[in-house]
């Protein structure tokens, strides 16, 4: 069974500014309007969830984050600075570091190869020695469970697979790490073996945003859930306190529904008194 940590602050209650801040992020591809007015904090030490049914808006939404598209209208500061992210080099210069679901790793490399792949170390030629070690050092931060660095990244499993792909994102020290689905086809033990990753970088001080469509998974290790309903906001919960159910409405709308018969119904009340 996995264990966690206490979870950290609420964003309600934390003394810091948030390292990431979003106000009224448009996005629209021809007449389909993928985004409306989205706003949203990343706070650091905090995992932040955000979900949505398929067409919510969650992967446009990462990638702008991540330099991929740029928006239409709204602001983005990072670190108290308004901020263009015209690019993924732009992304990881300001120290968002996005892992999205494909991975994007090299079967018939190694460990190593992986997490320098274009960052190689040496001057004239690979410092072969240097990488292995910081690739250790890097990997037991993250209590990874990998067998050898010089391992073909074809023969690990899932999770680890995503544990290479986590890795390497923090090559750049980044102060937010997007995670696209991380868990997605991992079986049990996978699972919580990324999540106690996800779990570590927390503890680290990170700012993590998690995207995902696994309830369980949320509510074992984000500290607050935004919900993305049709390319708009649709309710922000803080954790625990929160159930399955309450986040599942925001979802799917019924809570939306509920609230509107729920004014319909006083409307009708008032009419009548």
């Amino acid at each position: 069974m996995m264990t966690l940590a206490p979870a950290a602050p609420s964003a309600a209650q934390h003394t810091t500014e948030p390292l990431l801040s979003l106000r009224r992020i448009s996005k629209a591809f021809g007449a389909v309007q993928a985004l409306t007015d989205i706003d949203l904090d990343v706070y650091p030490g905090e995992v932040l969830a955000i979900v949505g049914d398929n067409g919510a808006g969650k992967s446009t939404l990462v990638k702008i984050l991540a330099g991929v598209h740029p928006q239409d209208s709204g602001t983005i500061t990072f670190q108290g600075n308004t901020v263009a992210v015209p690019s993924p080099g732009a992304s990881r210069d300001l120290g968002i570091a996005t892992v999205f679901q494909d991975l994007a790793l090299c079967d018939n490399l190694d460990v190593v190869s992986n997490l320098f792949l274009g960052h190689e170390v040496g001057m004239w030629a690979l410092d072969e020695v240097e990488m292995e070690k910081r690739s250790w050092q890097l990997l037991q931060q993250l209590s990874a469970k990998i067998p050898s660095v010089r391992i073909a990244v074809a023969s690990l499993s899932g999770g680890q697979r995503q544990t290479v792909a986590i890795a390497r994102s923090l090559l750049g020290e980044p102060s937010i790490v997007i995670l696209d689905e991380p868990t997605a086809a991992l079986g049990v033990a996978q699972t919580a073996e990324v999540l106690n990753l996800v779990e570590r970088l927390r503890q680290r001080g990170l700012g993590v945003v998690l995207i995902s469509h696994n309830m369980a998974d949320v509510l074992a290790v984000a500290n607050r859930v935004a919900v993305l309903r049709l390319g708009k906001n649709n309710g922000e919960f803080q954790l625990p306190g929160v159930s399955h159910e309450e986040i599942i409405a925001a979802i799917t709308g019924a809570s939306d529904n509920a609230v509107t018969r729920r004014a319909a119904a006083q409307a009708t009340k008032e009419d009548h008194s």
